[in-house]
């Protein structure tokens, strides 16, 4: 998926959104947004939205020296999605179909983003996701693939989102690789929030050598890579991921919320949808 021109003001908005959190001093701030908007028409129109976002991201952390600027705020959600659990595994052990209540949780937790101009009440939104009607759903695809399995990749999408992800996983009952950002990027989860979450204990944990908020293959580690060409199902998280591999051939189901109008357009769906989507069926009929 290319870059719209809606993704220009959206990152300038994120730029804005994340040197708050940093500082409160307004000049830095500002010079801060005059090096985005410097940059930005610099980009190359014919990239992702991710790989421009690595770049506005960067520039945040060259600026201010802060490499991880949403550590608290991805600690809380961790924190609220941990006291969910509980909750959450009992509703999947009362259901008459564990699997999709599990897909229909891990698809919830992709609500957590502080990159996406997305306003969300944790709870209030996991209760409504589960009763939301898919906009696309290749469910039945998925389990086909699934029951084929015999390597999984799980590409990890945000912090506190991945307490979802574990829901998922322990409902899979095959082995899993659960590949997170190599380093942090906006609240996108690196090994010690997947750690945090429990991950470790239900899954192989590894990174993907990408500091991009998205899976971007070209900076991707060859131990990614490697585990990307070998999987036979491989679930990807979020819009970030689903940016980078929209056009892929590889074995993929995307999970998300169309949480923008420039992703929402893409899969030809209402921005608020949430989605399963095979690669390259991915558009709603």
């Amino acid at each position: 998926m290319k870059a719209s021109l809606d993704c220009y003001p959206c990152f300038f908005l994120q730029a804005l959104k994340c040197s708050k959190i940093v500082t409160s001093d307004e000049k830095k701030i500002l010079e801060i947004l005059n090096e985005v908007s410097l940059a930005l028409p610099q980009l190359r129109f014919d990239v992702t939205p991710s790989e421009i976002g690595r770049d506005v991201y960067h520039i945040i952390s060259a600026k201010t020296g802060v490499k991880d600027p949403y550590r608290k705020l991805k600690d809380e959600f961790i924190r609220k999605a941990l006291s969910l659990y509980p909750d959450m595994k009992k509703l999947i052990e009362s259901s008459q179909e564990r699997l999709m209540t599990a897909v229909r949780l891990s698809i919830a937790g992709n609500i957590i983003d502080f990159g996406a101009h997305a306003k969300f009440e944790l709870k209030e939104d996991v209760e409504r996701i589960l009763s939301q009607d898919f906009a696309i759903n290749h469910y039945p695809q998925f389990c086909r693939s699934l029951g084929k399995a015999k390597k999984i990749l799980y590409l990890a999408d945000n912090a506190g989102e991945t307490v979802f992800d574990r829901l998922l996983i322990e409902e899979l009952h095959k082995p899993v690789i659960y590949a997170v950002r190599e380093s942090p990027i906006i609240n996108d989860a690196t090994r010690e929030d997947a750690l945090l979450s429990g991950i470790g204990e239900k899954s192989e944990i590894i990174s993907s050598g990408c500091d991009a908020p998205g899976i971007i293959l070209k900076f991707c580690s060859k131990e990614f890579l490697k585990a990307y060409s070998q999987a036979d199902l491989i679930i990807s998280k979020g819009q970030g991921n689903y940016e980078g591999l929209s056009d892929e051939t590889r074995p993929i189901f995307f999970f998300l919320k169309a949480k923008c109008s420039a992703v929402a357009r893409e899969f030809g769906v209402e921005e608020g949808s949430i989605i399963l989507a095979k690669a390259h069926q991915a558009r709603a009929r």
